[in-house]
């Protein structure tokens, strides 16, 4: 069950989450194969941990990995990625299931190589679930500063 907030925030924009059987999509290659598309289509949201405790959230292709310099060259500073626990705590969200809607205190990062995709695919808050959009609307939600930090 997609979760009241961003459920709201999806409403607001005129936007409906595809939900599927509980725990279906927890993994960028899975939503692809239920929803049809290449993975490069599933926008994964990644929180990263900088060394002086700020968290950001990083949205990029499915089929891409985060480049730890050019994410240290975005923010200024060295990242790890939080663990589960650190997830949950910070958004409110599983992994699996993070989505980059709704979230507090914590900058969200976009890829570049979203802008690729006309349609791409974040999570809306469960690990079984799917929100078709644009870039464009993503950028519009999250507020995210776009940025090259990821590659093949």
């Amino acid at each position: 069950m997609i979760p009241k907030k961003v459920q709201e925030i999806l409403e607001h924009h005129g936007l409906r989450a595809i939900e599927f059987e509980p725990g279906s999509t927890p993994t960028a290659v899975l939503a692809a194969r239920q929803l049809n598309v290449e993975v490069g289509n599933i926008a994964k949201s990644l929180l990263f941990v900088a060394k002086d405790g700020r968290y950001f959230m990083v949205v990029c292709p499915g089929d891409r990995k985060v480049a730890n310099s050019k994410l240290k060259a975005a923010i200024g500073a060295k990242t790890r990625m939080a663990n589960a626990e650190e997830t949950l705590a910070a958004t409110g969200f599983q992994p699996g299931g993070v989505c980059p809607f709704g979230v507090e205190g914590i900058e969200i990062i976009l890829d570049a190589a979203l802008r690729d995709y006309h349609t791409i695919y974040p999570a809306a808050g469960t690990d079984s679930s799917g929100v078709p959009m644009s870039f464009e609307d993503l950028r519009s939600i999250t507020g995210g500063r776009v940025c090259d930090c990821t590659t093949e």
